[in-house]
């Protein structure tokens, strides 16, 4: 009797077994998809390296416009992105290295490009301007101050990293 309670049926045998074969074939289908989807995700981010940029020796109190190439990695992309900085020395001797990007709709600024502001920079697309130390001229379209680049000097060098955001005026 024991043994009848216990039997499975042909159809229950067949049943169990193609949801099983079912399963994994699912699973093999979709593993790969959460594996292409979640990677990116998972994998640690690379601390930003520093970039040569300029000699320090070459770096005067007026802002001088220094392009560079950072290597990025997007997902499986890697490739270089073409930045640039303005730099000075302030009056204390302190390197300075401003984003050009303008904080209002993301134009690029230049310095003493506008002749009826001198010693500021200006963004040509919506007449934003900026003092020497990237902080947004009141009145004018940019809320926010120039980025900061993070920047150390080695050897000789300026180094820049990632550009952070200041505070607003």
């Amino acid at each position: 009797m024991s043994e009848n309670k216990h039997r499975v049926s042909r159809r229950q045998f067949l049943n169990y077994t193609l949801t099983g074969v079912g399963g994994f074939m699912a699973a093999g289908i979709l593993m790969p998809m959460v594996r292409f989807a979640l990677d990116p995700i998972l994998k640690e981010e690379a601390a930003a390296d520093m970039v040569a940029v300029a000699q320090v020796k070459d770096i005067t109190t007026e802002p001088q416009r220094f392009d560079f190439k950072v290597k990025v990695k997007d997902a499986w992309y890697e490739s270089e992105e073409p930045k640039s900085a303005w730099v000075y020395k302030d009056d204390k001797g302190e390197i300075v290295a401003l984003s050009p990007i303008c904080k209002h709709l993301g134009c690029t600024v230049n310095w003493n490009a506008d002749k009826e502001h001198p010693n500021q920079f200006f963004c040509p697309c919506h007449y934003g301007r900026y003092t020497k130390d990237g902080t947004n001229v009141p009145g004018t379209p940019p809320m926010h101050p120039l980025d900061r680049y993070e920047y150390k000097v080695k050897d000789g060098k300026l180094y820049l990293g990632k550009a952070k955001p200041r505070g607003g005026a």
